[in-house]
């Protein structure tokens, strides 16, 4: 039977936001707006981790993990509370109320699967992805270089390429997805892995790295869904 895992926010869109986080863990995802809400549903669901929004209407976030973590059915039910970036106070106000890890907003998906990991092996960090042999443009260090994109998901690309790059630099991509898709994807990325002469972790691949996109835009967001949701996928 699949993990239960509760999201609490008053506001939609990082419930959603979450969801999509999720898509590919294989646990069952519950829902509530606030606190209250979320404890009622704990007593009676009894999921193993609920990520709560810490300022919310009706009962707070601090409030309702303070009472999980008090209930002797619930306490260890694991919690992560997530707060709005820079707000020091908010780290011991989530602390004192006994949670087990704290995020901050704007939530960045990495951060939030690894966080949630530590504490559900169930939760799954991967994407979706789909194998492809793309000719591609990138530009690093002012100089505009060419590679191979082997393989893509929403998030990212694997790029073979020759060229040596340190991990954490910024680049500047641009490909087009195969007919009958024809997209130009633009976007910004970071080297968010390496698999180099030097640092080879996979050998069955070309030498090349991972690079995870930076914001992209809604119309290339867009596009890359419907390319990736639509293609087999690969492990």
């Amino acid at each position: 039977m699949a993990k239960k895992v509760l999201l609490v926010d008053d506001v939609s869109m990082f419930i959603e936001l979450q969801k999509d986080y999720l898509q590919f863990s294989a646990v069952d995802i519950l829902t509530a707006r606030d606190g209250k809400d979320a404890l009622a549903i704990c007593q009676v669901e009894q999921p193993v981790l609920v990520c709560m929004d810490l300022n919310m209407p009706v009962m707070n976030g601090a409030e309702c993990c303070r009472a999980i973590k008090q209930n002797p059915h619930l306490r260890e039910t694991k919690v992560i509370l997530i707060t709005s970036e820079g707000r020091d106070p908010d780290r011991r106000i989530c602390f004192e109320a006994g949670c087990d890890e704290f995020i901050t907003k704007p939530l960045d998906r990495n951060i939030y699967l690894e966080t949630a990991r530590k504490l559900l092996p169930a939760i799954d960090r991967r994407d979706k992805r789909v194998a492809c042999h793309l000719n591609a443009k990138y530009r690093a260090f002012g100089v505009t270089l060419s590679g191979i994109v082997l393989n893509l998901s929403q998030h990212g690309v694997y790029l073979a390429t020759n060229h040596d790059m340190a991990e954490g630099s910024i680049v500047d991509l641009i490909f087009a997805l195969p007919d009958p898709y024809g997209s130009i994807i633009q976007v910004r990325g970071r080297v968010a892995w390496l698999n180099t002469k030097t640092t080879r972790l996979k050998d069955s691949i070309a030498e090349g790295v991972g690079i995870e996109f930076l914001t992209p835009d809604e119309n290339t967001t867009r596009d890359l869904a419907h390319f990736v949701e639509s293609e087999p996928g690969i492990t």
